[in-house]
């Protein structure tokens, strides 16, 4: 399944795109403070700013709304983090700001990461396959900047799990925020979580320009 699968009888891309943007933004809302099973679609709709019929010219069921929600939320960790790192560079600078990057993007996304942990057992299977490859696709990115960034190749398999780690060390900023942020700023948990892994690598901080 993906995105352009979500069935709409209508046929503007552009005014798709941007009604779905709508949805989304009104269903995060909902889905994290009711949850996805105690949201109706009349209340997305007229979150989204729109009537029950016409959000239904967008979507088939609620469940595309949900799917709708963790695709969104991949492509725009995607395109940020495209933009902001440059998985070529070779330093030790450069993973660094690729933690940073993603760290303060999972800020910005704190209600989607909550809804996509708490929800994503209720889509199909062909829909969580689809989430679980984009998924994939952002650890691959993670790993390709530890690898070029490091002076030293990794033991084998060690790549993949500390990309991994990055990635659920900065959505759990997001799930586990009630906890967190009582204790840290996000600063003070990027700081803290780029010492550890630079120390878990034997990489010094000093050595950082």
């Amino acid at each position: 399944m993906t995105k352009n699968q979500v069935p709409s009888s209508i046929k503007d891309e552009a005014l798709v795109e941007k009604r779905r943007e709508q949805m989304v933004k009104g269903a995060v809302t909902l889905f994290t403070e009711k949850g996805f099973h105690k949201t109706t679609t009349r209340e997305i709709a007229k979150a989204a700013g729109f009537s029950i019929g016409t959000l239904y010219e967008y979507i088939r069921k609620k469940e595309d709304v949900l799917f709708l929600v963790c695709d969104s939320m991949y492509e725009r960790v995607k395109e940020r983090m495209e933009d902001s790192i440059d998985q070529n560079e070779t330093s030790i600078d450069n993973l660094v700001c690729a933690v940073r990057s993603y760290f303060t993007l999972m800020d910005d996304m704190q209600n989607e990461v909550v809804v996509m942990y708490q929800e994503v057992k209720s889509l199909s299977k062909d829909a969580q396959d689809y989430v679980l490859q984009k998924e994939r696709d952002m650890v691959a990115m993670l790993e390709k900047v530890i690898i070029n960034s490091l002076p030293n190749q990794l033991l084998e398999g060690d790549t993949a799990l500390i990309a991994n780690n990055i990635f659920v060390q900065g959505q759990m900023w997001g799930f586990r925020r009630w906890m967190l942020q009582r204790t840290f700023t996000l600063q003070t948990y990027t700081d803290r979580q780029i010492h550890l892994l630079l120390q878990g690598l034997n990489v010094q901080e000093a050595n950082l320009s």
